[in-house]
């Protein structure tokens, strides 16, 4: 079997995490600091941290932001629920608007005019999706954002070590920060780095990224610099010495259990030091997709070779889309589908959502296939299956 993704456990992971297991910390220890500070550093952001998954690093940058229920945010439709899901969660509302239809990113043109299409002020931020692997230009979101009072979200969840090039020709990764107030990324297993569960929020904020720490665990702070309690209260009598005592803190805002472990930060340290390795191998083998594909009729778009892309998946857009996906399961090819446009999802049609709203991401849903796409996916299973692909269309 061939699944679309797949993650890649090595001995030297499985040390790492055993070492852990082995320690005195399981939760709240230092190997979580040490995974946060080089993640930073491998996205070249001053601030990183670790939550229990993507999802809730979405949730938490969304109330860190102060979304509440008169928050307007834009989003792709093309994207896992989660990216507008956020939002949702602190009673905002999702605006959605198209892609491009040769980028699968969301059209940044299209959002300028929706942004200047109502009032000023109508909308509080923006969360782009580097779709597939792929960076959006947030370079050029960024003027749009700016000249509104517009925050960003970036999310990276598929792009770890992805990057564009800017107007003076320099490389910016994705996550780091400079164009986006806030990035998140994910670890589940088809990610680039896999621990089991979890996620990572990047920022080059320091009032962000000490508002996130309280907001992961329960709204919490140790941080005595910003006690509001006195120091009575604190110590329980007048006879102290005038500092707050060692078991004192204090609940200052509503937080969540939003915590990473010890055990999944070392596996993600481990995970990390072969990133680089890993999307080498992710790009080679788009490369041999892209030569097989180049040209072909059957090909309707594909997602090509392109400088920066992480490519956490490749993306071919075909007629005759269920067929093929079912003539390859048959073959034991389990491709999957990315993704279902949010804006049709019941939820969302509930919300006023409707066929016909964005044509670019409808058009896209109806021909994509993610084909497998991992480092560790051979050779001869990728000829295996690209030859299933040319049988299909040769023999209809």
């Amino acid at each position: 079997m061939i699944p679309y993704g797949k993650q890649n456990i090595t001995d030297e992971d499985i040390l790492a995490v055993t070492k852990a297991l082995k320690g005195d910390y399981l939760t709240q220890g230092p190997t979580i600091l040490e995974f946060e500070e080089k993640f930073a550093s491998y996205v070249e952001a001053k601030y990183a941290v670790a939550v229990s998954n993507g999802t809730a690093a979405l949730h938490l940058c969304a109330m860190a932001l102060g979304v509440n229920n008169s928050s307007k945010v834009i989003t792709t439709p093309i994207t896992f629920a989660a990216s507008a899901n956020c939002i949702k969660y602190c009673g905002g509302e999702v605006v959605f608007s198209d892609i491009d239809a040769e980028t699968y990113l969301i059209a940044i043109e299209k959002v300028k005019q929706l942004i200047e299409s109502n009032p000023k002020g109508t909308f509080s931020g923006i969360i782009p999706v580097d779709f597939a692997g792929r960076a959006v230009n947030l370079e050029e979101l960024k003027k749009i954002a700016d000249e509104h009072d517009l925050w960003i979200i970036e999310d990276a969840c598929h792009a770890p070590g992805g990057f564009f090039i800017d107007s003076n020709n320099q490389k910016q990764l994705c996550g780091n920060g400079k164009f986006a107030d806030l990035a998140i990324f994910s670890f589940h297993p088809v990610k680039h780095i896999a621990t089991g569960e979890g996620g990572m929020i990047t920022t080059n904020n320091k009032e962000l990224y000490h508002k996130l720490l309280e907001l992961r665990s329960h709204g919490i702070t140790r941080n005595s610099e910003i006690f509001t309690n006195s120091l009575d209260f604190a110590n329980g009598t007048t006879n102290h010495n005038g500092t707050y005592p060692g078991w004192y803190m204090e609940m200052q805002s509503l937080g969540y259990n939003y915590r990473f472990t010890d055990f999944q930060a070392a596996l993600g340290i481990s995970q990390l030091s072969r990133a680089e390795e890993g999307i080498s191998k992710r790009r080679a083998i788009a490369e041999r997709y892209t030569t097989a594909f180049k040209e072909q009729s059957f090909i309707k778009g594909f997602s090509n070779l392109i400088e920066g892309h992480a490519y956490h998946l490749y993306i071919i857009e075909v007629e005759d889309r269920l067929a093929l996906y079912n003539f390859l399961r048959e073959k034991n090819i389990y491709c999957q589908i990315h993704y279902i446009p949010c804006h049709l999802m019941p939820y969302y049609k509930e919300q006023g959502y409707k066929e016909g709203d964005f044509i670019n991401a409808e058009a896209y849903y109806k021909k994509c296939i993610s084909l497998p796409m991992f480092p560790t996916l051979t050779e001869d299973e990728q000829n295996f299956i690209i030859d299933s692909i040319f049988n299909f269309f040769n023999n209809k």
